[in-house]
């Protein structure tokens, strides 16, 4: 996907006065090397199984975007909670699977 710039420029926005020149955002890079772990959970929640991704990077815009794309890639309802992900259901395979895809090292721990 391009960014806004790109498609601007397509259209025939060149330039933009200097004052209204947006900054763009820094790169930001993910350590990967740090294994993340994924747990499946019940204690608590009435009996209910949770999946929690934790060890992720703590930047909570990522967090939300990774929790954004898990939601939508498993179809499940899920949250950013205390610097995790939480999905619903019994999620660890398909989302072992899909943070791999992103380049983590993904360890499954609990039972």
């Amino acid at each position: 996907m391009t960014d806004l710039f790109e498609q601007l420029k397509n259209l025939g926005f060149n330039k933009l006065p200097d004052s209204e020149q947006p900054e763009r955002p820094a790169e930001i890079t993910i350590d990967t090397s740090v294994p993340v772990k994924i747990q499946r959970q019940t204690k608590g929640r009435n009996g209910k199984g949770v999946t929690v991704i934790m060890q992720l990077p703590a930047d909570m815009q990522l967090l939300e975007n990774y929790a954004k794309q898990l939601r939508k890639h498993l179809s499940v309802g899920g949250a950013v909670k205390d610097q995790s992900i939480e999905l619903q259901g019994d999620q660890r395979q398909a989302a072992k699977a899909w943070l791999e895809q992103q380049g983590f090292t993904v360890k499954l721990a609990g039972g």
